[in-house]
């Protein structure tokens, strides 16, 4: 078993937690004072781009009428918020079990700031599911067991987890951010959270560098093997979180279970799924993960 005190943290590591630290304190905003809430959001536009929704591409989505397509933009809207709510009560779970203990002293300074635009960036999407769709959609994530590892090989798994969420995340915002056919509430929350993750997710490429670099000089081939099969498989599970039944249901459309199965097996949507997790397999390919 490797120790958490045999982490190790280079030089680059520690100019990206002091320079990301630095301008997280330099843009930090008050975000209860930074949206405008109005009353209702028009339904009659679009409340997502529509290469996002999980119709894009697929054969089932010329069967839609357009005004199951456009409450199927607001329902998935409001499904994506959920996912960032519960993902974010997650990841935040993982980051305080590690802030200020043996090993994390390096990047704890970062933690904080982390934490708290976490805890703000889960206030504003649950706040405007409530508003907007009057729930927060139940968390129907499908947790497949990890393997008994090592810590350091526990450490990798873990802000893997962080980072590729935060990525397909991201895509999703930069591009919702900028399309100019949504509200602008919707634009707005999306352009402020693409803001802060775009410094979540460079603290995390170098943290989860480092603990690859560190899982394959300490541990056994079997455990190397063990991470990279975990990667691949929770990147495939990410994607698949983007298609909810309680969506399609409130969206009106007939068998929701089936559809969702017609969707993931729709070729059509390979290539979105490349696209929504593209960053992220480039980024584990680089540093040797995946193949």
């Amino acid at each position: 078993m490797t120790a958490v005190t045999e982490l190790t943290w280079d030089d680059e590591m520690r100019t990206a937690v002091d320079r990301l630290t630095h301008t997280a304190e330099e843009n930090y905003y008050n975000p209860y004072q930074t949206f405008e809430w109005p009353d209702h959001i028009d339904e009659s536009i679009p409340w997502m781009s529509a290469d996002l929704m999980t119709v894009h591409g697929t054969e089932a989505a010329a069967e839609l009428s357009s005004a199951q397509r456009l409450a199927l933009s607001k329902w998935e809207s409001i499904h994506f918020y959920s996912l960032n709510v519960h993902g974010i009560r997650d990841l935040m779970t993982e980051v305080v079990a590690r802030i200020h203990t043996p090993g994390f002293e390096i990047p704890t300074p970062f933690f904080h700031h982390f934490l708290g635009e976490e805890n703000e960036h889960m206030w504003f999407f649950a706040e405007f599911c409530l508003r907007y769709g009057g729930k927060i959609y139940p968390d129907r994530t499908m947790a497949f067991p990890r393997e008994p590892a090592s810590p350091v090989v526990d450490h990798f798994i873990v802000f893997s987890r962080i980072l590729i969420f935060e990525i397909i995340v991201d895509y999703f915002n930069s591009r919702m951010a900028a399309d100019a056919t949504l509200p602008e509430t919707i634009r707005a929350i999306n352009r402020v959270h693409h803001q802060d993750e775009s410094r979540h997710i460079a603290f995390g490429c170098h943290l989860v560098r480092v603990l690859f670099d560190r899982l394959r000089a300490t541990c056994e081939p079997a455990e190397v093997e063990q991470a990279r099969r975990y990667v691949a498989r929770y990147i495939e599970s990410s994607l698949h979180q983007m298609y909810s039944v309680d969506a399609y249901r409130d969206a009106g459309i007939d068998r929701p279970a089936a559809f969702r199965q017609r969707l993931l097996a729709d070729p059509g949507r390979r290539a979105v799924h490349d696209a929504f997790a593209g960053r992220a397999y480039s980024f584990y390919r680089r540093i040797g993960v995946l193949a």
